[in-house]
């Protein structure tokens, strides 16, 4: 469980602004939303205030940067890495192709081993068969794995208004959990806290935590397992989510790092897993690909040190009942996108955030969504559709610089950058009404300048003309609509000359610098489909 900590410094020296909050200066600055796939403002405006938050910078900072030297330490010893990319993103096409039938196989082999296969078409199905389920049990009280599955449904608290307790066992979910706060990571969702805020949390929050309790990691650790051990030995049912299943045997699996996993999975007599429905592999000899792709690109470890599989029920070993809920909600609208449907491939290693710049800055918490970084600004929109302008989440797309390190990072070979291009396009046509807003008006105004060569050199002499309010180098402000950039950012100057005229200038003697005309070329051979050439006759042209 130690392993949680790597990432988290003490607090800054000089920081503790808020340790008058609560002890160790930790405080939670999200409620607990109902609909955990959108809450808050646009991601624009969350990241505003975000960004104010220098204490969790720092702490994510730290973080990010540890995880990806870890993960580069261990890629690095991979000399078939991209082989086991290509395989994973093969198997994953497969999956997507044939996700139907592969359903139905894994929903056969199940039952074939003794479980028992829900289906849910949304979070409310979802977790009124989890609710139903324990409450015919009747207890009051569960332990979870890890799952984000039942994040995105937000079982917790509809657990909560029926009068069950759900106890998180996953350390850093503990440490969100105690703090009535959010996940904002998908593998480390206490990433944005330090272990002095985890300690003051454990003090505010723990009744069992020692009143001497330090930062000291081992320290914390201890704490929680003591905290943690009465609750595994009197569960009665266990709530889990996946990271795969398996359509050939029916088999269910899970991925950790602590151990907790595994005593949900061994002492309840009942264990619940909800999955989503395109967390599917078609074959066990898949899972040899996963297996060293997930841990690497997740934590930096070469295996994670604990791997869990479960294939129905076995009698008298663990839990004698299995229930397994396969989810919907939003994922096979996803699928209807031959573009968007490669976010469905994601295997939650979280590598994508961990690089990228504008997670780095803004936490996760600014993407309004259980599923931050470069991954939540393409699944989120899907999944709830939300590519209004009045929904906030249709802002997602637009939280990337379009780097695109984290296309480069996953694992799966997700085209992210591709798909954040795709889905601002999808945003762009929703938004499109009978009244033009002011960028159409000023692509309308502008095409006729960029569609003309003349007009387009006279418009660049006017840009050189900004040089003279330039200082230090940049332009810090101009005038509307352009103070809409101006604002938030400079703008570096214009150069002395443009590359046309660079190019005129030190290629005299190139045919490109040869005085141009906008009208069609004429008589140019032309290739046809069969690789014959024609003509263009005038009036072709």
């Amino acid at each position: 469980m130690s392993e949680t900590f790597i990432g988290m410094p003490g607090l800054a020296s000089g920081d503790d602004s808020n340790a008058a909050v609560h002890t160790g200066g930790w405080r939670t600055t999200v409620e607990i939303p109902e609909d955990t796939l959108r809450w808050g403002p646009t991601f624009p405006e969350a990241a505003h205030k975000t960004l104010a938050n220098t204490q969790m910078r720092r702490n994510l900072g730290h973080a990010t940067r540890t995880i990806r030297a870890k993960r580069g330490q261990r890629v690095a010893e991979m000399p078939d890495w991209e082989d086991l990319r290509d395989a994973a993103e093969a198997i994953k096409f497969e999956v997507e192709s044939r996700l139907p039938e592969l359903l139905e196989e894994f929903e056969r082999n199940v039952t074939a081993r003794g479980g028992i296969v829900h289906w849910a078409r949304d979070k409310h199905e979802a977790n009124r068969i989890i609710a139903d389920i324990i409450k015919s049990k009747g207890v009051d009280e569960v332990v979870k794995i890890k799952s984000m599955a039942t994040q995105e449904t937000n079982l917790n608290e509809f657990l909560k208004d029926e009068g069950i307790s759900a106890r998180e066992t996953d350390l850093a979910e503990m440490i969100v959990q105690l703090a009535d706060d959010m996940p904002s990571h998908i593998v480390v969702p206490a990433i944005h806290r330090n272990r002095s805020e985890v300690r003051g949390i454990f003090l505010d929050r723990m009744e069992d935590a020692p009143r001497d309790l330090s930062d000291d990691p081992q320290e914390l650790t201890a704490a929680a397992r003591a905290h943690l051990r009465k609750k595994f030995l009197h569960a009665k049912v266990a709530v889990s989510g996946t990271n795969m299943g398996i359509a050939e045997t029916g088999t269910v699996s899970v991925f950790e790092s602590e151990g907790n996993g595994r005593m949900c999975l061994t002492l309840p007599d009942t264990l619940i897993t909800l999955m989503g429905i395109e967390k599917l592999v078609p074959r066990y000899q898949d899972i040899e690909v996963f297996s060293q792709l997930l841990p690497r690109s997740a934590t930096g470890e070469r295996m994670n040190p604990y791997t869990s599989m479960w294939t129905g029920v076995t009698p008298g070993d663990g839990p004698q009942e299995f229930h397994l809920i396969l989810m919907d909600n939003g994922r096979t609208k996803t699928l209807a996108d031959p573009i968007g449907r490669e976010a469905l491939a994601c295997i939650r290693c979280g590598s994508c955030m961990n690089i990228c710049p504008v997670y780095q800055h803004t936490s996760g918490h600014a993407y309004g969504s259980v599923y931050p970084g470069p991954i939540g600004a393409i699944l989120t929109p899907q999944l709830t559709q939300g590519l209004d302008e009045k929904d906030p989440v249709h802002t997602l797309p637009f939280a990337s610089s379009l780097c695109g390190a984290c296309g480069e990072v996953c694992p799966v070979k997700i085209k992210i950058p591709n798909i954040l291009i795709h889905m601002r396009a999808r945003t762009v046509d929703v938004k499109h009404n009978i009244v033009p807003d002011i960028w159409d008006l000023a692509m309308d105004a502008s095409t006729p300048v960029m569609s003309n060569s003349k007009a387009w050199e006279l418009a660049t002499t006017g840009v050189k003309a900004t040089r003279i309010a330039k200082k230090k180098g940049k332009i810090g402000a101009l005038p509307f609509p352009a103070s809409l950039w101006t604002t938030a950012r400079d703008i570096p100057v214009a150069p002395k000359e443009t590359f046309r005229q660079w190019w005129r200038r030190t290629h005299p003697d190139s045919d490109a610098s040869a005085p141009r005309s906008d009208a069609p070329a004429k008589d140019i051979p032309l290739a046809s489909e069969h690789g014959m050439t024609t003509h263009t006759n005038t009036e072709e042209a």
